[in-house]
């Protein structure tokens, strides 16, 4: 009966960790689609006359520096 309960307890810890690699996932790419928003909002913003340069260079480092850290996964989505 251990052995069966060990088992159990080894595949739920596995289930758990799976779910938690998913939602950390899912949050990176909801992170990144923002991210990636933001800078076509600065863009377009530019663009018109009511923004400016600089926001623009920030949301890309912003936008970059999440590539760099999780990938871009999020842009083939």
């Amino acid at each position: 009966m251990a052995g069966f309960l060990d088992r159990a307890k080894e595949q739920a810890q596995n289930a758990l960790e799976q779910g938690k690699q998913k939602v950390d996932e899912v949050q990176q790419q909801r992170a990144g689609n923002d991210l990636l928003k933001k800078l076509g909002a600065a863009y377009y913003a530019e663009q018109r006359g009511s923004g400016s340069p600089d926001a623009t260079r920030n949301a890309l480092s912003a936008l970059e520096a999440h590539i760099s850290a999780h990938g871009d996964g999020f842009l083939r989505a």
